[in-house]
């Protein structure tokens, strides 16, 4: 898969629920929007300040594809969690897996986090959304 696909991190999510992003530039910078099942766990675990940020949280994820844990991602994830120079959490390592499982670039605030972990995997900062 590539293309014009990308992977969602969770601060992605709730920076678009608290209009951080600019969301028409958001929605039409991509095709296809991917999120990894971390990450609708970590957004539907997070305290919204009102009931119109989940509101745009749930049609959000109307239109994105959420990839479950697999045999293959987890595999990725053991790999990512062995990386001797820079060691990252659990979920940020589900999350970086499955960019890699579907081969296609992960969308981040916390770019930084992500880098030099697997030079196979495209980190895109977030920062080009922002209002």
């Amino acid at each position: 898969m590539s293309g014009n696909k990308i992977l969602l991190d969770t601060n992605v999510i709730i920076y678009a629920s608290k209009q951080i992003l600019d969301i028409d530039k958001f929605i039409n910078s991509y095709e296809e929007y991917y999120v990894s099942i971390i990450t609708y766990l970590e957004v539907y675990g997070y305290e919204f300040s009102n009931s119109n940020e989940k509101d745009l949280v749930d049609e959000l994820f109307n239109n994105i594809q959420i990839i479950d844990l697999n045999k293959e991602i987890s595999e990725f994830v053991i790999e990512i969690r062995k990386n001797k120079i820079k060691k990252i959490k659990l979920p940020d390592a589900i999350i970086l897996a499955t960019s890699k499982f579907l081969d296609i670039p992960l969308l981040t605030a916390d770019w930084d986090d992500f880098l030099s972990i697997d030079e196979t995997i495209i980190i895109k900062n977030l920062d080009s959304l922002k209002k």
